[in-house]
């Protein structure tokens, strides 16, 4: 029997402690099928910082959720145990020891049978929980929602930035090569070699101008083919958004996906075989009333019930 949220009709949803969908903590349950984590860090953003804050933005606008979803129709809570990690409490001053921290300790939730979905930070920490997860579960496929690649070599001559995380994932063997996309890209590039190498690294790209073209739909059918049967990790930088449904961003990109394509392909995925997911980049002090730190609670939202749909079948 799984512990599901605080009941509304007892506690109302503004009362109490602000934990991801009012759901216990993971020292109050006996084990976790999916847990969702933070990791309060933004030491690897070029441009906007304030990152740091999201986790805890998050779980204060997730206090609406519901535990029934129609859209996929599972109740996530009751078809699976989800709990609430906390933190991962890292070092905002040592980007090369915040990755060490993220990676041991994704690691060490991982191993207690959980699957995560983390709430970032900015998009560095994708890299540790990349290598957490293909330890245990090899070469992942990769759909990564983002304006940007984030496949570029360094910035300022450093490896670990958030620009970075998916060229040291290829690099480093924590990706199935033949089974990774880009999905809602868009807005200027340093050049065309920006392009030629994330070909070159074996990236597949789905802008945001096609998802518009095509639909979300054929854009889902297609991605589920190219993921196939394989192991797969959802990275999604919340400025895949347009600026209009996520303004509380580093690096804000117009012509970008509405909430309502994003949540619509990501309930497409159903019957994948995801095995953990991340929601990064949400800047809460450039946000304006939570419309960004929303959206990334329903995101999360919807991969726990993805996470759920697989634990029960």
């Amino acid at each position: 029997m799984t512990i599901g949220p605080v009941d509304s009709s007892a506690v109302p949803r503004f009362a109490g402690p602000a934990t991801f969908a009012r759901l216990p903590r993971l020292d109050q349950v006996d084990r976790a099928d999916v847990a969702v984590v933070g990791v309060p860090f933004d030491s690897g953003v070029s441009y906007r910082p304030g990152a740091r804050f999201a986790p805890a933005a998050v779980r204060e606008a997730s206090r609406l959720l519901r535990p029934y979803h129609p859209g996929l129709d599972v109740s996530p809570f009751d078809a699976v145990q989800v709990a609430d990690a906390g933190d991962i409490a890292c070092n905002p001053f040592n980007i090369g020891e915040a990755v060490e921290t993220v990676q041991e300790q994704a690691g060490a939730l991982l191993d207690t049978g959980a699957k995560l979905v983390t709430v970032g930070g900015d998009h560095t920490i994708a890299l540790p929980l990349l290598r957490a997860v293909a330890r245990r579960h090899g070469p992942v496929a990769l759909l990564h929602f983002d304006a940007h690649l984030d496949t570029w070599d360094t910035y300022f001559g450093e490896p670990y930035t958030h620009g970075t995380p998916f060229r040291r994932a290829v690099e480093e063997g924590l990706l199935d090569t033949a089974a990774l996309t880009h999905v809602g890209t868009r807005g200027p590039l340093y050049g065309r070699a920006d392009l030629d190498e994330d070909t070159r690294l074996g990236f597949g790209i789905v802008t945001a101008a096609d998802v518009m073209r095509r639909g979300v739909d054929e854009v889902a059918q297609a991605l589920r083919e190219r993921v196939g049967d394989r192991p797969l990790y959802v990275s999604i930088d919340i400025d895949v958004l347009d600026p209009a449904h996520a303004p509380g961003t580093g690096t804000p990109e117009a012509g970008g996906l509405t909430s309502r394509e994003l949540l619509e392909i990501l309930r497409g995925l159903a019957g994948c075989d995801l095995v953990s997911a991340d929601v990064v980049e949400v800047a809460p002090a450039y946000d304006h009333a939570d419309i960004t730190s929303i959206a990334a609670s329903h995101v999360a939202y919807d991969l726990v019930s993805l996470l759920a749909l697989k634990g029960k079948s």
